[in-house]
């Protein structure tokens, strides 16, 4: 095809285009004499992007700790982006199911290995002094990390192992809200008093949650996986990207953020708690937490020694 007949093609099609909305294809390209050739910064926002780390305090290592949860937020919307499309595909093929998977896999593995950014990467003492100025704010405070959980499983496995039995598909979405298993970081079950970094939370999000945990509760990934043909459930490549997730999500990632924050709230150089006031390390630890995204692929015995040894 030479470069006139190309262009001719082009131009059809665009013609094509516009005619279907309804718009000018003159007009249009006209604009495009006056429009700005794309750079690689504009494209990417990079100004923007650089100078949205405002630190509170003058230590240096607090931009380490801003830059490298910003980057943890970016993920998370990278991984959000790939569930989306995921949950929303109607009768996904166990290819395309398996590659999603892989993709997701793939983000949570960066999170885990960049914990060492956090763990060798800023000075204890730095730390400990800048971490007073943050109170009482928290990780914990991260609602794309809350809305992967929600779109991942369904939400009984997202509830507190206490209160599973008392709790089904038709509760509702504001009374499973109340016993999800990150609750107990910050609620008094037995008053039924939260603290103030739950209550700011929910202030925030929990309609957001609410909408979440309603849109997802018959497309998140295990009912996607379950409404595929019961050959493709045994398809060994897809259960083995579902056990990765599950197993990287739930016990490897949470491991490099418990450790990670042993290092600096346990060396002896603060007063142990958390910013947000929660018991972090039970909070924080498989083993206590028991939350598992595909308990079906696991095994009586794996089930039972779930994040021991971790």
């Amino acid at each position: 095809m030479n470069t006139k007949t190309n262009s001719d093609a082009i131009l059809e099609a665009l013609e094509q285009k516009f005619d279907a909305i309804n718009q000018k294809t003159e007009t249009h390209l006209e604009g495009l004499l006056w429009a700005k050739p794309i750079t690689y910064w504009d494209y990417i926002q990079t100004d923007a992007l650089l100078n949205l780390q405002t630190q509170r305090t003058v230590l240096p290592d607090e931009m380490v700790f801003i830059m490298y949860h910003q980057v943890n937020e970016l993920l998370f919307k990278m991984i959000l982006w790939e569930i989306n499309q995921l949950c929303h595909t109607d009768k996904p093929k166990t290819d395309f199911f398996t590659e999603k998977l892989r993709r997701i896999s793939r983000y949570f593995d960066m999170l885990t290995t960049s914990f060492d950014i956090m763990g060798d990467g800023m000075e204890v003492e730095q730390y400990m002094k800048f971490r007073n100025t943050l109170t009482p704010a928290s990780g914990f405070q991260s609602a794309q990390y809350r809305l992967i959980e929600f779109s991942s499983t369904d939400l009984i496995n997202l509830i507190d192992y206490r209160f599973r039995a008392n709790i089904d598909r038709n509760t509702p979405y504001s009374h499973a809200l109340e016993h999800l298993y990150w609750q107990a970081a910050g609620k008094d079950h037995t008053t039924g008093e939260k603290s103030f970094l739950i209550l700011e939370f929910e202030r925030k999000y929990r309609e957001e949650f609410l909408r979440y945990m309603e849109e997802y509760n018959t497309i998140n990934i295990w009912q996607k996986f379950k409404q595929l043909p019961e050959k493709d459930q045994k398809d060994s490549e897809l259960v083995k990207a579902m056990r990765h997730y599950d197993h990287t999500v739930n016990i490897t990632w949470v491991m490099g953020h418990l450790n990670a924050a042993r290092k600096y709230i346990d060396s002896g150089k603060g007063s142990g708690e958390a910013t947000g006031g929660s018991d972090w390390k039970k909070y924080m630890h498989p083993k206590y937490q028991r939350r598992i995204f595909f308990p079906e692929l696991w095994s009586e015995e794996e089930l039972k020694n779930w994040g021991e040894g971790a």
